[in-house]
């Protein structure tokens, strides 16, 4: 009798989550199919250098235009949000590199709403801290799965990972 009850139990918990796993991959499908929507949203904001509204008032001094701001932002917004849904539902064990783009995007609004100055300017030197972490970091993760899998020591993997001189015909025979 117990063993009945515990497969009961099993196939009614595997059913839970078969329908949590439905339900989540629906509202990321759908977060998804509403992006183009959402960049349209620029469209509602007035073509004026001053925009009101009762939560706030934005001032674009750069633009000249709140619209253009605006078009602006949400080219950037949908695209990082576009991101945090990779980096959340990624289950590679690359999807920390996913932070780099992220941290961008995120400086690239930062600049374009709070400084109202060049868009993408001086990025790079912000990036740095955040991809002096990541890049190693991944490396070191994948150079540990190839470890456990090929169980080759860390100095084979370096030399088999090293870049020597190639010419163009010794490249081509590395992608075919």
């Amino acid at each position: 009798m117990d063993k009945q009850t515990t497969l009961k139990e099993r196939q009614s918990k595997s059913q839970h989550a078969d329908k949590k796993s439905l339900v989540i991959g629906s509202i990321v499908a759908t977060l998804i199919a509403i992006t183009p929507y959402l960049f349209y949203l620029h469209e509602s904001v007035p073509s004026t250098k001053v925009w009101n509204t009762f939560l706030f008032t934005y001032d674009s001094g750069f633009y000249e235009n709140a619209q253009v701001a605006m078009w602006i932002v949400t080219g950037k917004i949908i695209p990082l949000f576009l991101l945090f849904i990779w980096f959340f539902t990624c289950r590679h064990w690359w999807y920390h590199v996913l932070l780099v783009p992220i941290a961008m995007y995120i400086y690239q609004i930062f600049g374009t709403l709070i400084e109202d100055l060049r868009v993408d300017s001086n990025q790079l030197m912000y990036l740095f801290p955040i991809m002096a972490i990541i890049i190693p970091s991944i490396y070191l993760i994948r150079a540990r799965i190839f470890n456990r899998i090929n169980k080759k020591t860390m100095q084979e993997l370096e030399d088999e990972f090293r870049i020597g001189p190639k010419g163009f015909f010794e490249r081509l025979k590395d992608y075919f």
